[in-house]
């Protein structure tokens, strides 16, 4: 079995086909097992976020978990297969090592995809899908992104998603200290942008969660109300302003309640950021006059400010992930030769097995104790010595020359000792 990587990002895939992969934190462990259970991987985990679905996994079949993910989908596999990238091994230990430290996010060095990592790790554990292969990798992946983080300046100067959000919202509005502004959903997106247009003291602020519990925390935090997802119809036409950001699977804002909400308001623009996936709004809905709908996707120019100030911390993050791309590839083919070296040792222990009885036998018939254990260890000494004598022998010169000295090495350090 193979480590690959398989999936989708916002750079091989638009938010339309990334939303139709998207997994339910609810339902993840069920996908996990049903994963490993009905096909040839013995190990998964699925990380599964707005900008990206992917697959770590170890098969020998990369494309069985291709086909399964459109399959668990109910999508037709031509409609997903030009979007999906297959990452073997060591490009697949890469690409974990910079997910992690921020370097394939939407936002460069983004601090929130670290902690979406771990998430799907604990998932994996729980769903029992986690083996030796991929704890390995995992826990190499969390050391880099901590040396990335700690190391290097990769985080700063970065331009957040909130920080888009609030720029985009400064173009269409003179000042958001006299918009009214709604938050819907209660996740950390919704607690940073909170933040941001918090900052900017609008007029009025508003949660709306399917927990209000959750929805009243964050406006007691931040000097709002809250309502429930029930009275988005009856109060949406209130607010100029509309952040979103569920785990809804289906859209919680409609064509019709768009139409609705503007005849409320005479025709006076709302403004949404859909920072879900799924996303919370109907895509028809950024065709209607006086709405201005941006998704996730949509706010990926403004967050590349910055990109080129960072251009230093960019090589030093990279070269730390090259030493722990080949520390891991090191440790998975020493990996691959335990079953090699476990045979070796079993065979050796079976010759020494036979020769100890045998010995035992000569001297219950009464053989000179001296000539027995001589016997004994040139026996044992010849079957020992031959498997790397005949390999010696068949050896290529520069693979012969490298393996005499590394076993005359191990002699003189023997003598030494």
């Amino acid at each position: 079995m193979q480590l690959y990587a398989v999936g989708i990002n916002h750079q091989s895939a638009p938010v339309k086909v990334r939303e139709r992969v998207a997994f339910n934190g609810e339902t993840m462990s069920e996908a996990l097992r049903n994963l490993v259970e009905t096909g040839p991987v013995s190990e998964a985990a699925i990380l599964s976020t707005c900008n990206r679905t992917e697959i770590y996994c170890s098969t020998n079949d990369p494309q069985y978990a291709t086909g399964w993910l459109a399959d668990y989908h109910k999508l037709e596999r031509d409609t997903l297969k030009p979007y999906v990238y297959t990452l073997p091994s060591q490009d697949a230990a890469r690409h974990a090592f910079r997910v992690a430290a921020g370097l394939d996010s939407m936002v460069l060095g983004e601090p929130q995809i670290l902690g979406q990592l771990k998430q799907a790790v604990r998932s994996a554990e729980n769903a029992g899908t986690l083996g030796s292969l991929l704890h390995k990798l995992f826990q190499r992946t969390f050391s880099i992104a901590k040396r990335v983080r700690s190391e290097t300046e990769i985080g700063g100067s970065s331009v957040s998603m909130a920080a888009a959000a609030v720029a985009l919202a400064e173009r269409l509005f003179p000042s958001i200290a006299e918009q009214r502004v709604l938050f819907i959903g209660a996740g950390e997106m919704i607690e940073l942008c909170a933040a941001h247009f918090c900052a900017r003291k609008p007029r009025m602020v508003s949660f709306a969660n399917r927990t209000q519990a959750r929805g009243q925390l964050l406006a007691e935090k931040h000097g709002g109300n809250a309502m429930g997802l029930a009275d988005l119809p009856d109060r949406l036409p209130e607010y100029d302003i509309v952040i979103t950001c569920t785990a809804s699977q289906l859209p919680i804002i409609g064509k019709g309640l768009l139409e609705r909400t503007l005849r409320a308001r005479r025709r006076k623009p709302v403004f949404i950021v859909d920072l879900a996936v799924p996303r919370d709004v109907e895509a028809e809905a950024a065709r209607m006059d006086d709405v201005f709908l941006y998704t996730v996707d949509d706010l990926g120019e403004i967050v590349k400010l910055g990109r080129e100030s960072r251009a230093g911390a960019v090589h030093d993050a990279e070269a730390i992930i090259s030493l722990g791309v080949s520390d891991f590839m090191h440790w998975v083919s020493t990996r691959e030769l335990v079953p090699t070296i476990r045979a070796l040792r079993d065979e050796a222990e079976r010759s020494r097995q036979r020769e100890v009885e045998q010995a035992i036998r000569r001297l219950t018939l009464g053989d000179d104790p001296k000539l027995v254990i001589d016997r004994l260890s040139r026996s044992l000494t010849n079957k020992l010595l031959h498997a790397p004598s005949h390999a010696l022998n068949n050896l290529g010169e520069g693979s012969r020359d490298e393996l005499a000295q590394l076993l005359s090495g191990r002699a003189r350090a023997g003598d030494r000792s």
